[in-house]
């Protein structure tokens, strides 16, 4: 009976890998953009992040651009599911082009580990609109369509524009440009009437008289507007920002998933990260699986909804 027990032992040892053998070779994170951006530099901030809080690790950034996020997202989905193949997951990849098509991969068919920011979005009058705050806005969109500006077709700001003007019952004019700066260009040019910025964007805007904040997208007023409402408060249930987090393929072993999220949650924390984040213009938030997992589930559903309106479901087949 000893006998049997202890051989029992040894093999629950040998197919149940100690915590310490992860990681045993360095941790690549793909990013689904080019070098350069926002996103790109979040990741690699991350990555110095993680691998302070992963005992024994070497964490790499790969960059992967293509086919607006999706090519890169797609090689982390269909990864070796071994905990060595992480990947920065972005809500448009994510949550908006599953379902315009072109992408083989589904949001289910990957891991949400944990969320580390979000880029916040804040609802402006452009140079020479016919409105100055959120009421008049409301009241000139009720009759006429407002035209606001968005940095492509199908973009997170061009269905957050549009879901708004759902949610809210007002009219909205979606006008596609090739890019933010594009829009924005547009915006401080007084041709077009509104735009969703970012905080940084729409601070440095409207303290040189370019825009004007009407509203936040968020549940709670934020510290650079203290005096410009959410929609919430103006009776709208809506809210939106662009996120990123650090996803994985599905199948990692729980004895590889559990410090690895620790690891992520320990780097989304730490001071020196959050600071150099916040210096970016980024709001940093840490999220966990589960809620993170809610959150891309929540942006999907929106999304969806919002292109079936706009025929824009499987345009991408």
């Amino acid at each position: 009976m000893q006998k049997t027990m202890i051989l029992g032992a040894l093999a629950a040892l040998a197919a149940t890998p100690a915590l310490a053998d992860y990681p045993q070779r360095p941790i690549q994170i793909v990013v689904p953009y080019s070098a350069g951006g926002s996103t790109d530099l979040s990741a690699r901030l991350m990555a110095e992040s993680l691998a302070r809080h992963l005992e024994g690790a070497t964490v790499v950034v790969r960059n992967q651009p293509g086919g607006g996020g999706t090519i890169g997202t797609s090689s982390v989905a269909n990864a070796r599911p071994d905990g060595y193949t992480l990947g920065i997951g972005a809500q448009g990849p994510l949550s908006i082009a599953p379902h315009m098509g072109g992408a083989d991969y589904a949001l289910t068919d990957v891991e949400f580990v944990g969320l580390f920011g979000r880029s916040l979005q804040v609802f402006v009058a452009c140079a020479g609109a016919p409105f100055a705050d959120y009421d008049a806005f409301a009241a000139y969109a009720k009759d006429k369509p407002v035209q606001v500006g968005n940095s492509g077709a199908g973009g997170a700001n061009h269905l957050s524009a549009e879901a708004f003007g759902k949610a809210a019952g007002l009219k909205i004019e979606s006008v596609p440009y090739p890019g933010s700066s594009d829009a924005r260009t547009a915006c401080v040019g007084g041709h077009i009437q509104a735009m969703v910025a970012s905080p940084a964007e729409a601070l440095a805007a409207s303290e040189a008289g370019q825009m004007t904040p009407l509203f936040v997208m968020e549940d709670e007023r934020i510290d650079l507007f203290p005096d410009t409402p959410t929609a919430k408060e103006k009776g709208v249930d809506f809210t939106w920002s662009s996120w990123k987090g650090v996803i994985a393929p599905k199948g990692i072993p729980e004895e590889v998933m559990a410090p690895l999220k620790a690891a992520v949650k320990a780097a989304s924390e730490d001071p020196d990260f959050r600071e150099k984040m916040t210096a970016m213009g980024e709001f940093v938030t840490y999220e966990d699986g589960a809620a993170f997992t809610a959150r891309a589930e929540k942006d999907a559903e929106v999304a969806l909804k919002t292109l079936d309106e706009l025929g824009m479901t499987g345009m991408n087949n």
